[in-house]
C-alpha cells in the first residue's frame, strides 16, 4: 500500500483518488479552496442557479466506467438527460440549423438548411471521424503515450495513422471534405474544445465529433456541478481524505531525486510515496516542482484560450430556445487572430446555455450561461508576451460585458430589456480560483499537427510523479480528463 497525496480535488484528482483507494492504496487529497469539483463550479443567487465550468456531458460510459469500478453504477449518483438536439447553430447569414441527436434527421437538416449534398459530406467527413477515434482510442485516449507512440503505430497500422493524419490541421480536414463553409465552421468549433486554433490544430480532432455524434450530448439534473458531488462522495465512500483549504506550497523529494510528500501553506508537510498533480502543469513545474526540463517543454507550447462568462439572470421566456445554442460571427478566423494576438475579439462566437431546469431559474425566468473565447489573463502569475490580455484592468470586464449583449442583440437574442443583473467570470477569476496559469483552461493549446499527441506525459521525469487533468495527456474535457485519471491510477498499479 502507497502513502499517496493528490493535488486539487478537481473531476482528475477526485477520479484517480477514488480508483487508488478502491485498490487499497491510503490516499489524500488537498485542495487549495473550499470545495471540491474544480472547475465544475456552481453560482447561486436570487433563486437563480448557474454551472460555471462545463455544461454539456459526452462519452457517459467513460464515467459509467470509473463508477463501476469504485464501487458502485453512475446512474445511482446523478439523472442523466441526452440532449436532443445537441446543439442549436445560428449563422451570420441568417440560417439555423438544429443538430439532431438521430444522424439520419441530422443529415436531412442539412441537406434542407445548408444545401442539397451537405449531409452527404458530413457523412463523408463523420466516417472520417469513426476511423480517427477507432485508431486513437486504444493507443492514445486510454494509455500512456509519447513522441515515439505515433512512430510505433505507423510500424503496427500503417491504415490508422493515415486516418489519424498527423500531417495535417483540421481545417485542411474541412477542406477535404466539407464544400459549404458553415460546415466548416461548426467543424472549426471542435478546436476550441480544447482551446485551440483550427488552423492549426491536428487533424485528429475530428474524433471529437465522432465521440459527440456517436455517445450524445448529456445533462446532469441540477447541474453538472452534480457529478463532482458524486465524485466526491465516491471519493470518501472509499476512505479518501480530502483536505479543503489546503493549498500545496511544494511537492518534497529526497536527495535522490523521488518525491516524498508535499508542503502545506501552513507549514505541515504530509509524507507521500506517490503524488499525484491535478494541477495546470505550467503551475505545477513553475511553482511546486522544480524541474528544469519540464518547464523547458512547457515554454515551447502556445497556451490554449480562455474564456469569458456572462451569467444572466433573466425575466421571462425565450420561445423556441433549446438548451445550447451557438452563434457565429461572420469572419471566424477574425476571431481566432484576435484571441491568439491578446486582444478581444469584436464579433465572436457566443456559447449559450439555457437549461430548462428548476435548479437554475424561478419559474418564468431564466438562467443563461455565456461563453466567448478569450485570449489568457497577463498578470503576476500568468503568461507573460504575446497572446495574453490584463483582465483585471478597469472597466474591461465591464465594457466586454456590454459588447456581447449588444452583439447578443444584433444576433436576434435582445435580452437587454429582460435583464435582472449579471455576473462575469474572466481568465484572471479563472486564474485564481483554479491555479490555471493565466486562465488558459486546457493548458497548452493543441496548435500545431502533433501537439494533440505530445501534451505532458502522465508519468513525469520525477520518480514517483504523476500528472492528471485537462493539461496533461490526454487531454481536457470531462471525459478526456477521466481517462487521465484511468490512466495514472494504471501506472501506479494496485496496493
Amino acid at each position: 500500500m502507497a502513502r499517496v497525496v493528490v493535488i486539487g480535488a478537481g473531476v482528475g484528482g477526485l477520479a484517480a483518488a477514488a480508483r487508488l483507494a478502491a485498490t487499497g492504496h491510503d490516499v489524500t487529497v488537498c485542495e487549495q479552496s473550499s470545495r471540491t469539483g474544480g472547475k465544475l463550479g456552481w453560482y447561486e443567487r436570487d433563486g437563480f442557479g448557474f454551472d460555471t465550468g462545463p455544461s454539456l456531458l459526452t462519452m457517459p460510459g467513460v464515467f459509467e466506467d470509473l463508477f463501476t469500478a469504485t464501487g458502485g453504477p453512475l446512474r445511482g449518483e446523478v439523472e442523466l438527460r441526452r440532449l436532443d438536439p445537441i446543439a442549436s447553430y445560428r449563422f451570420a447569414d441568417g440560417t439555423t440549423l438544429a443538430a439532431h441527436a438521430d444522424d439520419d434527421a441530422f443529415v436531412a437538416e442539412l441537406d434542407d438548411r445548408i444545401a442539397p449534398g451537405s449531409g452527404e459530406d458530413w457523412r463523408r467527413l463523420a466516417d472520417r471521424a469513426c476511423r480517427v477515434f477507432d485508431a486513437a482510442e486504444g493507443p492514445f485516449l486510454s494509455s500512456p503515450v509519447s513522441a515515439t507512440g505515433l512512430v510505433r503505430l505507423a510500424w503496427s497500422a500503417p491504415g490508422d495513422i493515415a486516418a489519424i493524419a498527423p500531417g495535417r490541421s483540421l481545417r485542411r480536414l474541412g477542406l477535404r471534405y466539407l464544400r459549404d463553409p458553415r460546415l466548416r465552421m461548426i467543424l472549426d468549433r471542435y478546436a476550441t474544445y480544447s482551446g485551440s486554433d483550427p488552423r492549426h490544430a491536428p487533424a485528429a480532432l475530428v474524433s471529437v465529433v465522432h465521440a459527440e455524434r456517436r455517445f450524445g450530448g448529456w445533462y446532469v439534473a441540477g447541474g453538472l456541478r452534480r457529478l463532482g458531488d458524486a465524485l466526491t462522495r465516491r471519493a470518501e465512500e472509499r476512505g479518501v481524505r480530502i483536505l479543503l483549504d489546503a493549498p500545496v506550497l511544494a511537492v518534497t523529494r529526497t536527495p535522490g531525486g523521488r518525491v516524498d510528500g508535499v508542503r502545506l501553506a501552513d507549514g505541515i508537510r504530509l509524507p507521500a510515496d506517490v503524488v499525484v498533480a491535478n494541477a495546470d502543469a505550467a503551475a505545477l513545474y513553475g511553482r511546486l516542482v522544480n524541474d528544469r526540463v519540464g518547464r523547458r517543454r512547457l515554454r515551447r507550447t502556445v497556451p490554449s484560450m480562455s474564456g469569458f462568462v456572462l451569467l444572466l439572470a433573466l425575466t421571462g421566456r425565450t420561445p423556441g430556445l433549446g438548451h445550447h445554442t451557438v452563434t457565429f460571427p461572420a469572419d471566424y478566423d477574425a476571431e481566432f487572430d484576435a484571441v491568439f494576438a491578446g486582444r478581444l475579439a469584436a464579433d465572436p462566437t457566443i456559447y449559450l446555455a439555457a437549461p430548462a431546469d428548476p435548479a437554475c431559474a424561478p419559474p418564468g425566468c431564466e438562467a443563461w450561461f455565456i461563453l466567448v473565447n478569450a485570449p489568457p489573463h497577463r498578470g503576476a502569475g500568468g503568461h507573460n508576451g504575446a497572446g495574453t490580455l490584463d483582465w483585471d484592468r478597469p472597466g474591461l470586464t465591464d465594457g466586454y460585458a456590454r459588447r456581447i449583449l449588444d452583439v447578443l442583440a444584433a444576433r436576434g437574442f435582445d435580452v437587454r430589456s429582460r435583464l435582472r443583473w449579471y455576473e462575469t467570470i474572466t481568465p484572471a477569476d479563472l486564474e485564481r480560483r483554479t491555479g490555471t496559469v493565466g486562465g488558459s483552461i486546457y493548458g497548452g493549446s493543441s496548435n500545431g499537427v502533433r501537439a494533440a499527441f505530445l501534451r505532458p506525459p502522465n508519468a513525469s521525469r520525477v520518480p514517483g510523479l504523476f500528472l492528471v487533468g485537462g493539461s496533461t495527456h490526454p487531454g481536457g474535457g470531462l471525459p478526456l480528463v477521466v481517462l487521465s485519471a484511468g490512466i495514472v491510477a494504471g501506472l501506479i498499479g494496485p496496493a
